[in-house]
């Protein structure tokens, strides 16, 4: 095979330099992403929260309460399995329509929590998060063993919760947020961690990269809104 004049140098730090381009552009978009889906959580909430009519709506009706729900994990299941087959507009369209539903659901802490608790705990939550999001960024270590460890965890939480749906004990309601404190405290770093490896194999930030980095938005924010959750029922002032 004829090689003369071929500069295989030349394509492998182009290569380089097209990836290296590329990755702080995709995790800029992970996190202006994942900040404008809370934004748009927090504006929702709070506008669902100080409407009479829509907040009264969402307490009495079982049928709306539970269709937001259900909606809400169709949403989240629906775009991170079919991710691939949607076009970046629609991903990004029905991320933001997640953000206004849970932000709906979302709404009741304003009649359980005091506001300036709520606004508190926020601030702990942004904390806690970038600091975890920062270690799971720079950390030489693989933490691929300890996501995998939280994940079972995560479902043991999940099941236990469920189950203290019908025994309702507050004692088990706080251990159950200590341990998704701890929990989430933990994914937050595997998966900034996660989603670095993975934004840095993208070649260039076309529109399947974008994509990628809008999934990795979306991991941010439930780890961010669960985090934010968890830490409310442990400090926040209830009314």
């Amino acid at each position: 095979m004829e090689t003369e004049g071929f500069n295989y140098q030349g394509l492998s730090t182009e290569r380089e330099r097209m990836v290296s381009e590329a990755f702080p552009v995709l995790m800029r978009k992970v996190y202006v992403w994942m900040a404008l889906a809370l934004l748009i959580t927090g504006m929702t909430s709070f506008f669902v929260a100080t409407s009479p009519t829509l907040l009264t709506a969402i307490i009495t009706s079982k049928t709306l309460f539970y269709g937001l729900i259900i909606a809400e994990l169709a949403l989240v299941l629906g775009v991170s399995a079919a991710i691939n087959r949607l076009s970046l507009t629609v991903a990004t369209l029905l991320f933001i329509l997640y953000s206004v539903i849970n932000g709906a659901t979302m709404s009741m802490i304003f009649l359980i929590y005091d506001v300036s608790s709520i606004a508190t705990v926020f601030f702990i939550t942004a904390g806690t998060f970038g600091a975890m999001a920062a270690i799971g960024y720079t950390t030489k270590k693989d933490l691929s063993s300890m996501g995998r460890i939280l994940f079972m965890a995560l479902i043991g939480l999940v099941i236990a919760t469920a189950v203290n749906l019908f025994f309702k004990s507050p004692g088990m309601t706080m251990v159950l947020s200590y341990i998704g404190v701890i929990v989430f405290v933990g994914l937050t770093a595997w998966d900034s961690q996660k989603i670095k490896l993975m934004l840095m194999q993208a070649p260039d930030a076309d529109e399947n990269a974008q994509k990628l980095a809008l999934l990795g938005a979306l991991t941010l924010y439930l780890d961010f809104v669960n985090l934010f959750l968890y830490l409310l029922r442990i400090f926040g002032k209830r009314r």
